[in-house]
């Protein structure tokens, strides 16, 4: 997997490239200069992880033949007050819409944050991860 990132002006707006030859707009904070030309590196990581956590749990949904109709994740993340301002806590909120069974969808959660979301797994074990949900 290769990305490709370009400067966009003399500040910090980056255009970040994929393969597919998608593009994302990365600022920084307005607080140090930057335009809101795009997210955050930080907003990214979390959009990131609340994507792979998406795919994941759909797909082991969809094998345990639940009926799932439509999906929202909400996270929210707590920061170090340190240099890097690293992640030191991270909620994902799971809204679920179908005929979803609560052990089936708890168990669909496990498995999404402690074996198969390849962004969780890349995150530092010293970030407190936690999960809850609502069937609607």
């Amino acid at each position: 997997m290769e990305i490709h990132l370009k400067r966009k002006n003399k500040a910090f707006h980056y255009e970040a490239t994929t393969p597919a030859n998608i593009t994302v707009n990365i600022d920084a904070n307005t607080e140090i200069g930057g335009e809101g030309k795009g997210a955050r590196p930080m907003e990214l990581v979390l959009m990131g992880l609340g994507g792979c956590a998406s795919i994941d749990l759909a797909m082991i949904l969809k094998k345990q033949k639940q009926d799932l109709t439509d999906y929202e994740v909400q996270i929210s993340a707590t920061r170090n007050d340190n240099v890097a301002k690293n992640f030191n806590s991270i909620h994902l909120h799971f809204l679920v819409w179908g005929n979803i069974a609560a052990p089936q969808l708890e168990k669909a959660i496990e498995l999404t944050v402690t074996k198969y979301c390849s962004v969780i797994l890349s995150l530092s074990n010293e970030i407190n991860i936690t999960t809850s949900y609502d069937i609607k």
